[in-house]
């Protein structure tokens, strides 16, 4: 397996075209429908990187993709929704790194992909745009098992996605409170990621390659993101769920 350096992917000019599409592709969706970067890019870039390498890699993308569409969408932010989901996240973050240091994380996975394709399948039945609204105190349980997924497998989306969704957000909305809530994520995981030695300079180098294709795809992405409408919008989060809820299975 190739490590992801920039003397390596120089020698190998085809792999440096796949992290550079992987990397647009995963932007190009996080812009349109508010998350899924991290997932995409984790899963395809794991197939030829070590793992240890591609996540702090797409931790920085990420908090890249935050700050810019954190930026854009600042004024349609929910702060309101932020007073426990943020507690909540930091929280469940602490929790996770626990279960992370005790338990084999894969043996977990199972629980949440039950836990995401179920809330898919209700939704669908439901239909997203009927689902009832679910209460403000809800957002303290979902911002813990959301830090909790975020430690152990690199992005608590699905449970903040589920919450945000309840809750009946607008599309700009929706997607401007998600990055707040992974902004943070991401400024934590960073900070452990240092501390422990897993984000290293030769890593921080290969990120600023790849800041382009992430910046391009946000650019794109959200041009797609203003023309489609609420419920293509609702459509394209729960087929995004499905695919994660199903990795998560397998």
């Amino acid at each position: 397996m190739t490590h992801l350096t920039i003397t390596q992917l120089t020698q190998k000019p085809e792999l440096f075209a796949f992290l550079e599409l992987v990397v647009f592709a995963a932007f190009y969706v996080r812009a349109t429908i508010g998350f899924g970067s991290g997932l995409i890019s984790v899963a395809l870039l794991s197939l030829s990187f070590p793992v240890k390498e591609v996540v702090p890699v797409v931790l920085l993308l990420d908090l890249l993709g935050s700050i810019l569409l954190g930026a854009y969408d600042f004024r349609k932010m929910q702060w309101r929704e932020l007073t426990w989901l943020v507690p909540g996240s930091l929280v469940g973050l602490a929790i996770g790194a626990l279960i992370l240091a005790h338990t084999h994380a894969q043996k977990l996975t199972l629980f949440l992909g039950i836990f995401i394709l179920a809330y898919v399948v209700y939704a669908i039945v439901a239909k997203p745009e009927r689902m009832p609204r679910i209460a403000r105190a809800w957002a303290l349980p979902l911002g813990v098992f959301g830090g909790i997924v975020g430690s152990l497998y690199g992005g608590g989306g699905p449970p903040l996605v589920a919450y945000l969704q309840m809750r009946h957000l607008d599309k700009r909305a929706f997607r401007a409170t998600f990055q707040a809530i992974a902004l943070t994520d991401n400024i934590v995981r960073g900070g452990l990621y240092i501390a422990f030695g897993l984000l290293t300079w030769p890593l921080t180098v290969v990120f600023a390659a790849m800041a382009p294709a992430a910046a391009l795809g946000l650019y794109l992405g959200n041009h797609l993101h203003m023309r489609i409408n609420q419920r293509t919008f609702l459509r394209a989060t729960l087929a995004l769920l499905t695919a994660v809820g199903i990795k998560y299975l397998i």
